[in-house]
């Protein structure tokens, strides 16, 4: 029941803070350059969101890894186990485009603010186009200056599991001859998918080193960020179950 209460009180909060800050963003934040823009509606109200969470549920992170982000923008391929880390990567990765479903920008007040932000929306159904189109604005987005960031298993993927990779990543990564880097957490265990509680606790962060795509091989690159999560994924399993007993 605490658990469950918490989750009550951070989605009124959370409510409340996407209304009000998408309201804003449309009438304010049309007006400003693109990377002006990206702080003002994203960097603000992710920010607010996770102090809200870690004030109603008690929820905080750490993170390890981030000496070894490049110093350029390149693809980021991230965990997909919560709600928690849409909110996270965006705090670490700015300014940012993220592949997401095209339906998600009829949302009202966060897809409408979300269309200033240049995400790159893909139609789902037809699976050849969006391959084309994420490599194609993908591109086109990091040679921007601007961070690409994929959920590569497609779907959230409960617990410390691994899902399938969708290749989509290392095709983007080898086509505009950029690095991966790939990002794991446990946050699902606070923060779990399709719940209403909330678990007080640290969600623990791994960034990887940038994997190479020196090769030229989408497959290869694909399989190596799949192999970094696992192994990463069994030492937060790990780590968390020592921290707890």
């Amino acid at each position: 029941m605490i658990a469950w209460s918490r989750g009550c009180v951070f989605y009124v909060g959370y409510a409340t803070i996407t209304v009000v800050w998408g309201t804003l963003s449309l009438l304010v934040a049309w007006a400003l350059p693109y990377r002006k823009r990206f702080l003002f509606i994203i960097g603000c109200w992710t920010r607010a969101v996770l102090w809200w969470l870690h004030v109603s549920c008690g929820i905080r992170h750490e993170v390890d890894g981030l000496e070894n982000l490049p110093s350029t923008p390149c693809v980021v391929l991230a965990k997909h186990a919560s709600t928690w880390e849409t909110l996270f990567l965006q705090t670490v990765f700015t300014p940012q485009a993220t592949a997401i479903k095209r339906e998600l920008l009829n949302i009202p007040f966060f897809g409408w603010a979300f269309r200033l932000l240049k995400p790159i929306a893909l139609d789902r159904g037809q699976p050849v186009a969006a391959m084309r189109q994420l490599i194609d604005i993908g591109t086109r987005r990091l040679d921007a200056g601007i961070w690409v960031v994929l959920l590569p298993e497609g779907t959230r993927v409960p617990g410390m599991q691994v899902g399938r990779f969708y290749r989509g990543g290392g095709a983007l990564a080898v086509a505009a001859k950029r690095p991966v880097v790939v990002v794991a957490h446990n946050a699902a265990r606070y923060w779990p998918p399709h719940r209403m509680a909330k678990h007080a606790g640290v969600i623990r962060v791994a960034i990887s080193t940038p994997i190479s795509v020196v090769d030229g091989d989408a497959d290869a690159v694909t399989a190596a960020a799949r192999n970094w999560m696992v192994d990463a994924m069994g030492r937060l399993e790990s780590s968390t179950r020592s921290s707890t007993s």
